[in-house]
């Protein structure tokens, strides 16, 4: 029986779907797990990975199913709701279904956009527990990031203070006479902290460490999260956390974790984070969350492990990327498959009607406001114009052989001949469209989705990646900027493109996977255009390099890897009761 969502906050579902909210011990039954596989944490419990996948790894794996969106407004379009309502929608058909889910940021669960558990009656649960720190995987990543700045900065003390015989006989160091001015880390924390983004550090005397410019950036845009996201197992997150890039040389040789003797530590502070945390959706369908969100500045994916996961324990097994289909989905396409060796079935493409006609011309939408009239009243016209947008994302989809299915994320407002006319297009531009009611409804509200995914999947798909490995990073740039972005050309600034030219002539760097940075409220690299613009031109201003994920990240626009808080951010509104140490106001 579906909660009623016009009446009750989100917390409050939450609250009371949590009274039935399996036990490790009802999850190990009810999934086939043996005793040794479910690791329990309170409320909660981890799955050992390695051991489930020993044991199934002759298990066929099931249909590969991933969510994405169209261009958003800034309150996000419902991508995990989306894909809450889906293994509710499928667990209503009776299929054997689960899926994986990002963990959110703490960023934007205290600010404006809320916590990423969904909403209404397609939510996850515990919702405060996944709200605020889940099983410490982001707490560990920040440990473990901000130990490397530790090591790197206090190592740039000592080499000042000291001469090479000093250093060798105090300390057991040679030189690694970094270049104060080519520090490539920063620090992070998991909120949004714009007075962070740029910092003077070391101030003080000699003792004080040592005095340069520094900065922050949000926690889950961390490359220890990125590495996360793509890790096999325990000792390939070693490897991964050795082979950091943390600064160059005043030679311009890179200097590494594994330079500063810091990787090692830096994994006994992740080691519990490989084992993904099992949550369930409030209908009680197993949900796996593993890595992060902020598929505009990271990868912005669950992780491969989850993914190989739930694809030996269902027979459905739903995953999420981050932000629209130019953005999550583009990596979750051409660099998370092709890291895993996964071949996926089914593209879920998650559309509101109040964001399509916002690209169809419609006023500013703010977070935090009230939403004009054109989005609450029919407005055929706005919306005709906008959905060029959607169709330009199921292209996109369609590009990578995978099947695409259109989810009208229904709200209240929306009108029969609205939602007749976003169906007439996404078929049109050859997608299965169904509208889905999960918000309101749950499983029962989803049928008509996961019908559609399910006959989706029964489909032949040729999945194909956009670009071999072969090909060299500016010409990667160009190709996503025209097939996937619909840009007419790219420009480097010249420190960008001597950057690139340096890589691109290093075979060091002919595997990395190219990890684009750009905003997610435009095709575009500037938030304020909407629609599908044409003859725009991509600007690249830098090129990150994250040497332990191997990916090489060119920086389009002015986007920053510090969010900032809002003049109304959410935290104003969360409490607990006294009481009963339950936590309110969680959104």
């Amino acid at each position: 029986m579906p909660y009623d969502a016009t009446k009750m906050k989100d917390w409050q579902i939450a609250e009371e779907a949590e009274k039935n909210m399996p036990t490790p011990d009802h999850w190990r039954e009810k999934m086939n797990l043996q005793k040794d596989e479910v690791i329990p944490m309170g409320r909660l419990c981890r799955l050992d990975f390695m051991k489930i996948i020993d044991r199934l790894q002759n298990r066929p794996d099931g249909k590969y199913i991933e969510v994405t969106a169209i261009t958003p407004t800034p309150l996000g379009e419902g991508k995990s709701t989306t894909s809450c309502g889906l293994m509710e929608g499928l667990g209503k058909l009776g299929k054997n279904v689960g899926g994986a889910l990002r963990q959110p940021s703490g960023g934007p669960t205290m600010n404006i956009k809320g916590t990423a558990a969904g909403g209404g009656n397609a939510l996850l649960i515990p919702m405060t527990e996944f709200s605020m720190g889940l099983t410490g995987d982001i707490n560990d990543i920040m440990n473990a990031h901000n130990l490397a700045m530790v090591a790197l900065t206090a190592r740039m003390q000592h080499e000042r203070n000291y001469n090479d015989e000093q250093l060798q006989r105090l300390t057991r160091m040679r030189r690694l006479d970094v270049d104060p001015t080519r520090v490539e880390m920063g620090w992070i924390m998991d909120f949004c902290a714009q007075s962070l983004r740029n910092i003077i550090i070391g101030m003080g005397g000699r003792q004080d460490g040592f005095t340069m410019q520094s900065k922050f950036g949000i926690a889950v845009s961390s490359e220890l999260m990125a590495i996360l996201s793509i890790i096999n197992d325990l000792p390939d997150l070693k490897k991964r956390l050795n082979d950091i890039t943390v600064a160059f040389d005043k030679r311009g040789k890179p200097v590494t974790t594994g330079d500063l003797e810091v990787g090692n530590a830096m994994t006994a502070w992740m080691r519990n984070t490989i084992n993904p945390t099992l949550m369930s959706t409030v209908e009680y369908q197993p949900c796996m969350v593993h890595a992060g969100p902020f598929a505009n500045i990271a990868v912005g994916q669950s992780s491969i492990i989850a993914d190989r996961v739930g694809l030996k324990l269902f027979d459905y097994h739903v995953t999420e990327s981050g932000f629209a289909a130019d953005i999550g989905f583009e990596k979750f396409w051409n660099v998370k498959c092709r890291y895993s060796g996964l071949k996926p079935h089914v593209s879920v493409l998650t559309t509101t009607i109040r964001a399509l006609k916002m690209h169809g011309g419609g006023p500013k939408v703010v977070a935090g406001l009230p939403l004009p009239e054109d989005y609450t009243k029919e407005n055929l016209q706005l919306l005709e114009r906008g959905v060029e947008n959607m169709v330009h994302h199921i292209n996109t989809i369609r590009k990578s052989g995978m099947n695409p299915v259109v989810c009208i994320n229904a709200f209240h407002t929306d009108t029969k001949a609205e939602i007749a006319l976003v169906r007439r297009h996404a078929e049109a531009a050859g997608a299965r469209c169904a509208l889905s009611e999960h918000w309101a409804r749950g499983g029962e509200g989803a049928i008509e989705l996961a019908e559609a995914v399910v006959e989706a999947c029964e489909q032949p798909s040729e999945f194909k990646f956009l670009y071999p490995m072969q090909m060299k990073l500016r010409d990667r740039v160009a190709l996503i900027a025209k097939e996937v972005y619909g840009a007419a050309g790219v420009s480097w600034t010249p420190d960008a493109e001597a950057k690139a030219k340096m890589l691109e002539a290093d075979p060091k760097y002919d595997d990395y996977a190219t990890m684009m940075v750009k905003t997610h409220l435009s095709l575009t690299h500037d938030p304020a255009v909407k629609g599908v613009p044409k003859g725009w031109i991509l600007p690249i201003r830098d090129v990150l390099i994250y040497s332990g994920s191997k990916f090489l990240c060119p920086c389009a626009g002015t986007i920053s890897l510090m969010p900032g808080t809002s003049s109304d951010p959410a935290f104003r509104r969360v409490d607990v009761d006294v009481k009963t140490g339950k936590v309110m106001g969680l959104f």
